[in-house]
This record gives C-alpha cells, sequence and structure tokens, in this order.
C-alpha cells in the first residue's frame, strides 16, 4: 500500500502563494498518475489537478486553470502543487491521491495538509 504524506499548507492572504509537497512511497510511483484534490468545509472532495507518470501531461479543474500548477520528481518520489494567486476559494484541505493509468483513484487518503486563504 503506498504511503502519502502531505505538507506545505498555511495561513496565507489574498495573492498570495504557496506550493504544496506529497511524499509517496512505494517502488510504483514512477508510473502511476498523481492527483491533487481538495476538500473545503461542508463541501465535497473535488479533484484539483493530476499529472502522468513522465510529468509531461497534467489536467486542472477550470477554477486553478493559470494559477497552479502540478509538478513531480521522480527520484524523490515527490509531487509538488505550486499555488499563485490565491483567494478564499482555494481555503480546504488538499490531499494527493495515486493511480494506474485506466485505474480509479486510491481509496486510501493521506492526512491531508490545511490551506486557508484569508480576505
Amino acid at each position: 500500500q503506498v504511503q502519502l504524506v502531505e505538507s506545505g499548507g498555511g495561513l496565507v492572504q489574498t495573492g498570495g502563494s504557496l506550493r504544496l509537497s506529497c511524499a509517496a512511497s512505494g517502488r510504483t510511483f514512477r508510473s502511476s498518475v498523481m492527483g491533487w484534490f481538495r476538500q473545503a468545509p461542508g463541501k465535497a472532495r473535488e479533484f484539483v489537478a493530476s499529472i502522468n507518470p513522465s510529468g509531461g501531461s497534467s489536467t486542472y479543474v477550470d477554477s486553478v486553470k493559470g494559477r497552479f500548477t502540478i509538478s513531480r520528481d521522480n527520484a524523490k518520489n515527490t509531487v509538488y502543487l505550486q499555488m499563485n494567486s490565491l483567494n478564499p476559494e482555494d481555503t480546504a484541505v488538499y490531499y494527493c491521491n495515486v493511480k494506474m493509468i485506466g485505474y480509479s483513484w486510491s481509496a486510501y487518503w493521506g492526512q491531508g495538509t490545511q490551506v486557508t486563504v484569508s480576505s
């Protein structure tokens, strides 16, 4: 079972930036799609971004396009989420997840990292 540990969250003002990290254990990282999700209070968890195993292709939810950038370092088994121009609607607990191409996202979730954007 892959272990996922998110970090990098915090409190930031509107317009600020944060960089989240997710360290993954396991030997399948380099062949896995990695993704970021978030869950705001009282709302369902939503997809934010994903990146293919090589890092050459990524997908974003419309609300973060142009502001967030997902990247990965396969040598470090780590995926990142650079978040710029943050606004209060980005406030949520952010989680990373993993899947193999053609399969569903893992049912296992890490503890997440809290991002709070003040107005």
